[in-house]
């Protein structure tokens, strides 16, 4: 199912502040998924496992940094889930002037 957005601006000026706007969040998103991508590197790293392994398998008597690296690692992994979502719904959306 398909869902119409409707922006209405005073001038034709308007439009390419809005493209430019989509665009320099999507540059944005595209960045924190890099640092978030980085972070959840290094706690496989320190781990030798995979972060799906880790949500799947793992707990935080597991972690040499217990509860609180626990919360961090999933954290990240939840950020990043939330962040690719939004940048593919982003990347989805169409425009027609």
């Amino acid at each position: 199912m398909n869902v119409q957005m409707v922006i209405e601006l005073p001038d034709r000026q308007g439009i390419q502040t809005v493209i430019h706007a989509l665009d320099a969040y999507k540059t944005r998103l595209r960045a924190s998924i890099a640092r978030t991508q980085r972070r959840l590197n290094e706690f496989e790293q320190r781990y030798h496992t995979t972060t799906r392994h880790f949500l799947d398998e793992m707990a935080a008597e597991d972690l040499r940094g217990g509860d609180i690296e626990y919360v961090e690692w999933a954290g990240e992994a939840k950020l990043l889930a939330g962040l690719e979502t939004e940048l593919q719904e982003l990347e989805n959306a169409r425009y027609q002037l």
